[in-house]
């Protein structure tokens, strides 16, 4: 007899449930202290997986077999890095600003 093949849903809810632990114990080992806000995070996300499979209600938000959203997924990882003890990636630029943009001074001078 065979085995039925792995339901992807199930899977998905597995592995979101085990990132989910995995970074609350590596804090707690690590003796990193989490925010209130990144903690209650980590407990709101698990308990809306296991009771309903996925942690988003809109299907634009993440992938149809995921568990997490893709924002949800990012905030997940940068929990794990800080509970690690890993620096924080890169910032994101200011976007586009002039290079060598004239002084408060110089164009106060202008206008007269």
């Amino acid at each position: 007899m065979r085995a039925k093949p792995p339901d992807p849903k199930e899977q998905a809810k597995k592995a979101a449930l085990n990132a989910l632990k995995r970074a609350r114990r590596a804090a707690e080992k690590s003796g990193v202290e989490l925010s209130e806000w990144e903690g209650e995070f980590l407990t709101s996300v698990a308990q809306r997986v296991e009771t309903y499979g996925r942690a988003f209600a809109d299907p634009e938000k993440g992938a149809r077999g995921q568990a997490l959203s893709g924002n949800q997924a990012i905030k997940l990882k940068e929990i794990a890095r800080k509970a690690k003890g890993e620096p924080k990636p890169m910032k994101r630029g200011k976007g586009f600003q002039r290079r060598g943009a004239p002084s408060a001074e110089a164009r106060d001078d202008d206008e007269d």
